[in-house]
């Protein structure tokens, strides 16, 4: 019985606007693979015999960019959603590990599909929905492996992104990768220096934000140590610490899914140790010190954050993660609003979030990670009741010290030291005790 995938109206009318005017014209790869699976989406890529510029001309009412044109792909606008289009093709030599040098055009679908990464990502559907698998991509969908199409070193060789994705679609699917497919991706990894570090960030922050990013970490040592060399190093590194019943790569994995899937927090997560494997101290009864480690990481999470060229904000973010996961936190009120104020909001409860993952990976049984879900509890409880612990929520402006005789730098610290009051407790969050108090420090 045939397999078929339910299309969206106007997938199905590009389709057939290409069948109607004598061509052939398919639905191929992330929309079909994940129709079979089950999940939502809108990753429509088509595939047709028709030429760019007889696609060109089939939509002559439509608005047509000509997005790739050397490489056979137009996109079509249908009802303010584009599509592209691309032309069968045969694909040249690829000199640079990523893009063929030239390509020529194909009317076969089967020769089309041989140049593809995946068979999950081989499979097509017409308009009517009707599913064609020339290389058991449904076979391996049912596998849960992740095959590539032929022979798997020159995939990897013709274009070394392949490698990550790979890897991403490990990630996220849950699926493991074949074993032929796996011994090219390791043979080819030096490809991946020909990639663009932005293309290869891209690559891993999704791998990275991905429910099975753990197993697939651990699996895949050698990958991603061609990006972040101190993951061959942290492989089995023995953190020789009763805290401790991973080694640091183990740990590291751990700590990354039970962070929440948010790229910084991932990337903090997988950064914020790093710097272990070069600080290690064991004293004389065996247990394992890690002097300056914390330092030692931010430089190398700095480092790595500027070769992937990642965006300030995300470079601001990760390394002040970093450089505080360490930090042990105090659990009483007034503590929780000093750092709720030194922090902010967002910051503290990312910083939480790493910290309860981090001490979540070390030992369980040992349950330290209760001192920081006990901060997380009383810092909500803090918020939900309107307490104050910043200068913004102060009862008294500096507006009001001028009023009263107060200028210049010494408004900014009147305000600090009545915050710092408020927070103790010395004195309620209330203008006229806070002018008082301010009007008792100015005698």
């Amino acid at each position: 019985m045939k397999k078929t995938v339910k299309l969206s109206k106007n997938a199905k009318e590009i389709l057939l606007s290409l069948e109607n005017a004598g061509y052939e014209a398919y639905v191929v790869g992330g929309y079909v693979r994940d129709a079979i699976l089950g999940k939502e989406s809108n990753d429509y890529d088509i595939t047709t015999n028709a030429l760019p510029s007889e696609v060109k001309n089939v939509f002559f009412d439509k608005r047509v960019i000509e997005t790739g044109i050397k490489h056979g792909t137009v996109t079509v606008l249908m009802n303010g959603e584009a599509f592209e289009i691309t032309t069968y093709r045969f694909d040249g030599e690829y000199t640079d590990a990523r893009h063929p040098d030239s390509v020529s055009f194909s009317s076969s679908l089967t020769e089309d599909l041989k140049r593809r990464d995946f068979t999950i990502n081989a499979i097509v559907c017409n308009s009517s929905g009707e599913v064609f698998d020339f290389f058991d991509g449904i076979g391996d969908i049912e596998r849960k492996l992740i095959r590539a199409i032929g022979e798997a070193k020159k995939r990897f060789s013709e274009d070394a992104l392949r490698i990550l994705r790979a890897i991403r679609f490990s990630a996220t699917l849950g699926f493991d990768i074949e074993e032929k497919t796996k011994d090219a991706m390791i043979y080819t990894k030096c490809g991946l220096a020909k990639i663009s570090k932005e293309r290869i960030a891209n690559e891993i922050n999704r791998a990275l934000c991905a429910k099975n990013i753990k197993n697939v970490l651990l699996r895949n040592v050698e990958i991603f140590a061609e990006i972040f060399p101190e993951i061959k190093k942290m492989y089995k590194f023995d953190q020789h610490t009763k805290y401790h019943i991973y080694d640091l790569l183990e740990h590291t994995a751990y700590v990354i899914s039970n962070t929440p899937s948010v790229v910084y927090l991932r990337l903090a997560a997988l950064l914020h140790d790093m710097g272990k494997v070069y600080t290690i101290s064991i004293d004389d009864d065996g247990i394992g010190h890690f002097p300056g480690h914390v330092e030692k990481s931010v430089g190398i999470a700095e480092k790595y954050l500027n070769e992937y060229k990642y965006d300030n904000f995300t470079k601001d973010r990760v390394l002040k993660l970093v450089k505080h996961h360490d930090l042990r936190f105090k659990t009483d009120r007034v503590s929780i609003k000093r750092y709720l104020n030194e922090f902010g909001v967002d910051f503290f409860f990312d910083l939480v979030s790493l910290q309860i993952a981090d001490k979540k990976s070390q030992n369980p049984t040992l349950e330290t990670s209760k001192t920081y879900v006990e901060a997380e509890k009383i810092a909500k409880d803090i918020i939900l009741k309107g307490e104050c612990f910043s200068l913004d929520a102060l009862d008294i402006k500096g507006t009001d010290l001028v009023s009263v005789g107060f200028c210049g730098s010494e408004i900014g610290t009147i305000l600090r030291a009545l915050l710092d009051y408020v927070i103790s407790g010395n004195v309620e969050n209330q203008k006229a005790l806070l002018l008082k108090a301010a009007l008792r420090m100015k005698q």
